[in-house]
């Protein structure tokens, strides 16, 4: 069974967006956490300023007065905050349900505040009658305001705890969301990814490849429609299996038109002192050369490449880049790899692998012989400045200047 690159795209952006979108709760859950302790710390802080009104000096009068007034109106102040940060409470509004209670416990809260200032105002005015029975009111008062904020601050607990759940449950889900995405997706890709480079790849040997998707699949079946050279030994070098003359022919004629907007360069390349006439070693050792030659070159080769062994010691590279610069830079690099390969001869000594070449910029109009004659012409310029070394046609024209 093919599957569809559209479809499982599909899928991962779907996969993508819920994973944002838990994440983005669990952000808000985290966020919102923080209003909590600043719950808690204003409950808190309430209580201490409660008992230090209720435990104030009465030497003075006065200054009692005033730092009951003070704190008594910092305490109303403090529940008006409360009620501020219940309107970005959103778990308690949508998930848990108790933003009536939580207004209802600050309207108690408030009440049972200004009933305690009264109190202890009255407790704080001077020649006071029956201070004993007014202290006891007083601290009567701050218990049951006290209470209230202890049942607040136990409640608030409660409610922490029910959100931990939520924040527990969603992380596990989020998690285990992404786990999968990543190992089912990544596996998914991979194929895709697979399937492409099989698309891609000018060796055509992997008969046993299954491919993964329908789209590849059915670009598959129409480039099968088409003869592919490499399944035709009159078209192969018998000793490098790259393409002969014949085979570079009918490669370039294939390829020609997929980049037309490309410059497409022409390149023979010689390897040196290497000729048919001068044979220093055996006829295995030879082809082993040229082998490894080729293979080297192969490595370098892209989908609108032509690599092909065309004499006995010469290879003609046909490359299609955005820039000629970059044609040239390439062509450099193979003559660079080629003169890494290293070989021990026979008897043990190590041999070194030079090329030299003639590089050309092929216009669109110029027929491929024409180029060819011309980058030969380039290749024996460049072999007479010496060996291990790439000319392009300005080279020739500055030498007949």
């Amino acid at each position: 069974m093919k599957h569809s690159i559209k479809k499982i795209f599909a899928n991962l952006s779907v996969s993508l967006i819920l994973i944002s979108l838990c994440v983005t709760l669990l952000t808000l859950l985290i966020v919102e956490q923080n209003s909590s302790f600043s719950k808690i710390n204003n409950l808190k802080n309430q209580k201490i300023i409660l008992h230090s009104l209720a435990n104030l000096e009465k030497a003075d009068i006065e200054l009692a007065l005033i730092q009951f007034n003070g704190k008594g109106t910092q305490l109303h102040f403090e529940i008006d905050k409360l009620r501020s940060l219940s309107k970005y409470d959103y778990s308690g509004k949508f998930i848990l349900r108790n933003t009536d209670e939580y207004t209802s416990d600050l309207d108690t809260l408030s009440r049972l505040t200004t009933t305690f200032n009264d109190i202890a105002h009255k407790y704080y005015i001077k020649n006071l009658e029956n201070k004993e029975e007014k202290g006891k009111d007083l601290q009567n008062a701050l218990y049951t305001v006290n209470k209230h904020l202890d049942a607040i601050i136990f409640k608030n607990l409660i409610y922490d705890e029910r959100k931990f759940f939520v924040l527990q449950y969603l992380a596990i889900f989020t998690f285990i969301l992404v786990f999968f995405t990543m190992v089912w997706y990544r596996g998914r890709l991979s194929s895709i990814y697979q399937d492409i480079l099989h698309l891609y790849a000018i060796d055509k040997s992997k008969k046993e490849y299954i491919v993964f998707s329908q789209e590849a699949d059915a670009i598959q079946l129409r480039m099968n429609r088409k003869p592919v050279v490499t399944d035709n030994p009159a078209m192969l070098d018998p000793v490098t299996q790259i393409n002969n003359h014949k085979g570079m022919l009918s490669s370039y004629s294939s390829k020609k038109g997929m980049k037309d907007s490309n410059f497409t360069s022409v390149t023979i390349i010689e390897i040196d002192n290497f000729s048919k006439q001068k044979r220093a070693f055996s006829q295995e050792f030879t082809q082993a050369i040229l082998k490894k030659v080729a293979f080297t070159m192969s490595l370098h080769e892209q989908a609108t490449d032509v690599i092909a062994r065309t004499d006995y010691n010469q290879f003609t590279v046909i490359l299609s880049r955005t820039s000629k610069e970059q044609s040239f830079k390439d062509i450099e690099i193979i003559r660079q790899s080629i003169s890494e390969i290293k070989f021990k001869a026979p008897g043990g000594s190590p041999i070194t692998i030079t090329v030299s070449g003639g590089f050309i910029i092929k216009p669109n109009n110029q027929h491929l012989d024409e180029a060819l004659k011309q980058a030969k012409e380039v290749l024996i310029h460049a072999k007479r400045n010496g060996n291990n070394s790439i000319a392009q046609i300005r080279d020739l024209a500055e030498l007949e200047l």
